[in-house]
């Protein structure tokens, strides 16, 4: 039985407001990518030039497999160990390179090189596995600064999503096999300016991950998801996005969305971490309850309007 939402809002001890409110992975300043409390990062670009602003009309896509499944690490420290994850049948393995485990702050690349092809598509345009990207339109788009440390950062990023390994049996575009692939098949800058800054990239993506984008299994983000600092708010804030697309609302037992998430904390500080996170009310789009009796975290949308209707009509 659907619950009516003035029983959710009693039961979960919130209530609804209409309102919704750094660099690549290796700043070890919070190693953890989890702050005591945490808030959304200025938009570090509020003013574009042209080129830029047009690129940012782009509509921002993430694949749906690795928004269901935890690809990657959650931690700004190195992240070399093996991760084995097994749920309705889909199994994944997680191998680090010898640089460590691609970080929730590296996927931008790769949400940024999707997104890219998806709107190509819409334009009809022809694309291929071999993306090329500006290496300054890439950190601007993704809300991080244009200094020249941020260049060698995206450089380690590129080589943490060259050097993971994924082993899975996820289907995309209606195949189902069980395989190996890294996160991207290769990659090189292309381009340097006279001081050896990195001006643009070429990365070719995998052949599993271009045939999620071929088929759009994707989804639209919201942009101030790059203005999340703390990995497990971007992991949950995927979780919300995939979950709450075709309902308003999704709960979930605090073990569970432990294992979803990826996390390699302890249970108990996992549950402390999440019910910061559920304080602070940074998530774009979303809100958090945690229900203490139950043991679980109800996901809902911040749109009062929607929400009501979309509990109604259950």
């Amino acid at each position: 039985m659907v619950e009516k939402l003035e029983d959710i809002l009693t039961r979960f001890g919130g209530k609804i407001a209409a309102s919704s409110q750094g660099g690549f992975s290796h700043d070890t300043k919070n190693p953890a990518g989890q702050g005591a409390k945490p808030s959304l990062l200025p938009d570090r670009h509020p003013v574009r030039d042209f080129f830029i602003a047009d690129l940012l009309d782009w509509a921002l896509k993430d694949d749906r497999a690795s928004m269901e499944h935890p690809f990657f690490s959650l931690s700004k420290k190195p992240d070399r160990q093996v991760r084995r994850y097994e749920r309705n049948g889909v199994h994944v393995t997680i191998k680090p390179g010898a640089d460590g485990m691609a970080t929730i702050w590296d996927k931008d690349v790769l949400i940024y090189a999707i997104s890219q092809l998806v709107e190509a598509l819409n334009r009809g345009q022809p694309i291929s596995r071999t993306v090329q990207l500006k290496a300054y339109d890439l950190l601007v788009a993704t809300n991080r600064h244009t200094g020249g440390e941020n260049y060698d950062r995206l450089a380690a990023a590129l080589g943490r999503l060259k050097g993971t390994v994924i082993e899975t049996d996820i289907a995309t575009n209606g195949m189902r096999q069980r395989r190996g692939f890294g996160l991207i098949d290769s990659w090189e800058v292309v381009q340097k300016t006279g001081n050896g800054r990195m001006v643009a990239v070429q990365l070719t993506l995998s052949e599993w991950l271009y045939n999620a984008a071929v088929a759009k299994e994707v989804l639209t983000l919201n942009r101030d998801y790059f203005r999340l600092d703390g990995g497990l708010e971007r992991r949950l804030y995927e979780l919300a996005r995939k979950h709450c697309g075709q309902q308003s609302q999704w709960s979930v037992g605090i073990e569970l969305l432990h294992i979803k998430s990826g996390s390699t904390d302890l249970l108990k500080r996992f549950r402390a971490a999440v019910k910061r996170i559920v304080d602070a009310d940074t998530l774009p789009d979303y809100r958090l309850r945690y229900d203490a009796a139950a043991d679980q975290v109800l996901f809902y949308i911040k749109n009062a309007k929607r929400l009501a209707e979309s509990i109604s009509k259950g």
